[in-house]
């Protein structure tokens, strides 16, 4: 392996011991005998390990670097998300390293080995993988979006259920009937997940049961689309919640080409309600997430973490969602 591509993994892996136990001892956090610290030390020095911040880090002083994991940068929430989030650590004079997990486990895992060998000084993770046991191995101060990993780590969201919810009523209210929601892989680190419950909630209330389509996370827009429209000939629905806005454009130009109108024959409901969205397609109906909001309270929950690391903080918070009414829905 090229000494240049060594992480503080190799050199755990290499010694023998946990990627805790080489970040505490290089951090000079904890007790660790002077067995261990000496094989450490010596496994770095064979393996030629000696970064700029890990110098900076065993100095006393921080990188300024914050890293960010997103699902991806292509979703106009995420892309917003993260432009907020850059621009809230820049006025506190932070950087950022971007990570992109792809909804890839491994990819995660790999992109968090690599930040924890690059010593930022603290975690913002807007990505969905049902990993969690590595983000608890991590020393440096983390902070989530939607994705709730236990009290050591601060949550911040917006109101998914009620989001969903409102969706449902929006479209009942509108006079529709049959139900059908496209939502994002359902699972418990996935804030599509509550989305979709709370739409179920609303349209059981009312003596219906939607159909859920889940929309693969890898899929291509082709296939994507193909999926959309068999689904539409399928069930026939008047009403559509998809659970993220790229989805429900892409349910409205398969109603188009269908020569379906909207609202009128299908009404369609997005979700997220990002600037690009709102100020390009204002005609899509859609809940809107407090994106500023979000960024602004992740990165002072960070920076607190960061600079007051033994203040318990608040586990979850959470921000109310607003409706954008657009011609999408009656």
């Amino acid at each position: 392996m090229d000494k240049l591509s060594y992480t503080l993994k190799d050199v755990a892996e290499r010694a023998g011991v946990s990627l805790t136990t080489v970040s505490r001892v290089i951090n000079k956090r904890g007790y660790f005998s002077e067995k261990t610290k000496s094989r450490i030390y010596a496994t770095m020095q064979q393996m030629n390990y000696h970064p700029n911040s890990v110098a900076r880090s065993l100095s006393g002083k921080k990188t300024k670097l914050i890293g960010v994991i997103l699902t991806n940068t292509h979703n106009p929430f995420n892309a917003e998300l993260l432009e907020k989030i850059e621009l809230e650590l820049f006025n506190r004079e932070y950087k950022v390293i971007i990570a992109n997990s792809s909804d890839n486990p491994q990819k995660e895992r790999a992109y968090i080995s690599l930040l924890q060998s690059n010593q930022v000084d603290g975690l913002i993770t807007a990505s969905h993988n049902t990993i969690i046991d590595d983000y608890h191995e991590l020393t440096l101060p983390v902070v989530s979006l939607d994705r709730y990993f236990g009290p050591r780590i601060p949550t911040i969201s917006s109101d998914n259920f009620s989001g969903g919810q409102t969706a449902a009523q929006i479209l009942i209210d509108g006079g529709a009937r049959r139900l059908l929601v496209f939502s994002g892989e359902i699972n418990d680190t996935n804030p599509t997940m509550d989305r979709t419950n709370g739409f179920i909630d609303i349209s059981k209330k009312h003596n219906m049961i939607p159909i859920v389509q889940v929309m693969p996370s890898d899929a291509t827009v082709n296939f994507r689309k193909m999926l959309i429209r068999q689904e539409i000939l399928k069930q026939k629905p008047d009403g559509i919640m998809a659970t993220d806005d790229t989805t429900a454009l892409l349910v409205l130009e398969e109603l188009r080409i269908m020569h379906l109108q909207v609202p009128h024959d299908v009404q369609v409901i997005g979700y997220d309600g990002s600037d690009f969205v709102l100020q390009s397609f204002p005609e899509l109906s859609t809940i809107v997430q407090p994106i500023s909001d979000l960024a602004k309270t992740l990165v002072d929950t960070l920076i607190k973490k960061i600079e007051q690391p033994d203040i318990l903080q608040e586990r979850q918070y959470t921000f109310p969602i607003t409706l954008h009414r657009g011609a999408s829905t009656n």
